[in-house]
């Protein structure tokens, strides 16, 4: 029986000179950059959170979770609001390119010989007309005790 999964789309985003996507089912909404409240004693890839629509949300720099060097452009930066462990989580990336595609068939795992930065938080790789995408997996972006640290901050999901 055949797949029914032909392709997925994607949320395509740079930082510094890489491009990177998430799967669009994982993204709520893009929104442009909030004022954020900064949280003492946070880990250095938490900025701090925002108030969207009476939700606390805390914001990751992707560009610090990844270790990627550099500074962001001004201006083109976006939130991506996604769920991750039943948490809503803002990701902060440089700018949102486009919504894609991808053939299921191209993606590949990612290089295990090759440590770059971010490589554990990959779900695979796309080489596409102008470089490589690079897939995330929003899964790993927080282990367990980084999800447990933003319960006892009291920023987690209403329960249900």
């Amino acid at each position: 029986m055949e797949s029914d999964i032909q392709e997925i789309k994607v949320v395509c985003f740079r930082l510094g000179g890489d491009t990177f996507a998430i799967d669009i089912m994982r993204v709520r909404e893009i929104i442009k950059p909030q004022k954020l409240a900064g949280l003492p004693g946070a880990p250095s890839f938490l900025e701090g959170v925002i108030n969207l629509r009476g939700t606390v949300i805390p914001v990751v720099d992707l560009r610090k979770r990844f270790e990627i060097e550099g500074r962001r452009g001004d201006g083109e930066g976006r939130l991506l609001i996604t769920m991750i462990r039943r948490q809503p989580l803002g990701l902060m990336v440089d700018s949102v390119t486009e919504v894609a595609s991808i053939p299921v068939r191209d993606l590949r795992p990612p290089p295990s010989v090759v440590r770059i930065a971010g490589y554990r938080y990959l779900i695979g790789v796309c080489l596409v007309k102008d470089g490589m995408l690079l897939l995330v997996n929003p899964d790993t972006l927080l282990n367990d005790d980084e999800s447990g640290e933003l319960l006892d901050l009291g920023v987690s999901a209403k329960e249900d």
